[in-house]
């Protein structure tokens, strides 16, 4: 009787044994799925940010309004086109000294925001198109070294400095 109860301890640790092991197991397939998964929409993520750059080509203060507002031109590098401009941060002013300028579509001369024309006119800013960003100080421009920079909400921005026109 003593080898069948000695049996039988054997039998049921090896049963539990399996049982651990099978438990184990599935967790370590589940974990490196997730593990998998996180790191495949990291590198979706990353690739979608390198698909969308801008880049600042050019920037100057148009003296054309009252007062003087900067006229940025920027150019989409990218393989993304970009249309959401509400989504875009563009900061311009004295070198040092930006300000954050937020975007509306009928933005006036003083009004603290800018506006954004793109070549074609239909509201989307192609990869390869370039745009004219017109930012509307509230306040007359003082200085003699200037930067603008834009920023997209995903995706690679730009920076550019530029002095001011000669009066």
């Amino acid at each position: 009787m003593m080898g069948f109860s000695v049996t039988l301890s054997h039998i049921i640790m090896v049963i539990a044994s399996v049982c651990l092991a099978s438990a184990f197991s599935a967790y370590a397939f589940y974990t490196g799925n997730v593990v998998q998964s996180e790191l495949m929409q990291n590198i979706s993520d990353a690739k979608r940010m390198a698909n969308l750059q801008l880049e600042i080509v050019y920037a100057t203060v148009d003296n054309s309004t009252a007062p003087a507002h900067f006229a940025i031109y920027a150019k989409n590098v990218g393989n993304l086109p970009f249309k959401d401009f509400a989504y875009l941060d563009v900061y311009v002013g004295e070198y040092c000294q930006a300000q954050l300028y937020s975007y509306n579509a009928t933005a006036e001369a003083g009004s603290g925001q800018f506006t954004i024309a793109d070549a074609n006119g239909d509201g989307v800013w192609e990869p390869r198109e370039t745009v004219t960003i017109r930012a509307y100080p509230s306040s007359i421009l003082n200085g003699t070294i200037f930067e603008a920079k834009i920023v997209p909400s995903k995706g690679i921005g730009s920076s550019y400095l530029f002095p001011a026109p000669v009066s």
